[in-house]
């Protein structure tokens, strides 16, 4: 039997036993942007039709947009994706604290000035660690522009704080006295163990990953910025339960997807949102902080299928591997 004859063979009984099929846009193109927001340069990436429904992708700390580039042709056949970079991250301008206020008050602003921009009406947030922060300040601001909301161990409740931040709270009481959980916070070390976390799986990891951040953290400026938003941070969680009233006042589709080897946000508060939003879809992956590191695939199947159910998309939804 020739050798085509026998792999359609296969294919077909593979198809039979409903073998997962591959997602099919791994080729689409991602495109990359600068515009001035309020008189700083910001960054973006930017893939898939401006018709479709729009998806703003929040990054995390210390990576950049750069975190969502192996989901962006995963989504890019059916959705319209922004990925921007914050100022002080990436690509995007990193004037001196002197010159930008480094509050998530006001990376919250700028991205809204950035959206407005775009003329983008509504979005699903798609929120990572620090886009958390962002995405929440967001929607409490312009509830009627979001659709949707996809958490990524973004935490929002204090049973969601791993035992590292007991040790920040001090720096937050007196950032003086404790310039080593600053020291820590922008070390190599520290990069790394935000991807590897408590993962039994460090072969899946690509340790450019945390170089490449530990090399955007070492740039000029970068610690008195970053040293700013880690002592803001104390007003994140000062805000939880603002964000749990909103979340209980609106009742939106949310996806919570959470990676379990996370030391810093743990499995607690991903459980949490569920008081909030008692209709929300709660996965939690064989994955870290940053858990597209390991379960790109799975986010990409339960992003399509949640979008495809909840709000739609540019095209007419093709099954998804379950």
């Amino acid at each position: 039997m020739p050798t085509q004859t026998v792999l359609a063979a296969a294919t077909a009984l593979a198809l039979g036993q409903g073998t997962p099929q591959p997602l099919p846009s791994t080729q689409a193109t991602t495109t990359y942007h600068r515009v001035e927001v309020n008189g700083v340069g910001i960054f973006y990436r930017e893939a898939g039709p401006r018709d479709a429904p729009t998806i703003l992708l929040l990054h995390g700390y210390p990576s950049s947009s750069r975190q969502w580039d192996p989901l962006l042709p995963l989504l890019a056949d059916r959705y319209h994706l922004i990925a921007p970079d914050y100022p002080g991250f990436g690509q995007s301008d990193a004037p001196s604290p002197a010159q930008y206020t480094y509050t998530f008050d006001n990376l919250a602003r700028t991205m809204e000035g950035l959206v407005a921009h775009l003329g983008i009406e509504r979005y699903t947030l798609f929120m990572q660690d620090y886009g958390g922060p962002v995405g929440f300040r967001m929607a409490r601001a312009h509830p009627e522009r979001v659709s949707a909301l996809i958490v990524q161990n973004a935490n929002a409740y204090a049973e969601g704080l791993g035992a590292k931040w007991q040790c920040i709270a001090r720096y937050w009481a007196d950032p003086a006295a404790h310039p080593e959980q600053v020291d820590a916070f922008i070390s190599l070390e520290g990069a790394k163990q935000r991807h590897l976390g408590t993962s039994p799986n460090h072969e899946r990891y690509n340790p450019d990953t945390w170089t490449d951040e530990y090399a955007a953290l070492a740039r000029p400026g970068q610690r008195d910025i970053q040293a700013a938003l880690l002592y803001d941070y104390r007003t994140n969680v000062a805000s939880y339960p603002a964000w749990q009233a909103w979340m209980r006042s609106h009742s939106l589709p949310t996806l919570v997807l959470w990676g379990r080897y996370d030391p810093s946000f743990i499995v607690p508060g991903a459980g949490a949102y569920l008081r909030d939003m008692p209709a929300a879809e709660l996965h939690i992956l064989d994955a870290g902080h940053f858990a597209l590191d390991e379960a790109t695939d799975e986010i990409a199947w339960l992003t399509r299928d949640f979008l495809g159910r909840s709000i739609g998309s540019s095209t007419a939804p093709s099954s998804v591997p379950r």
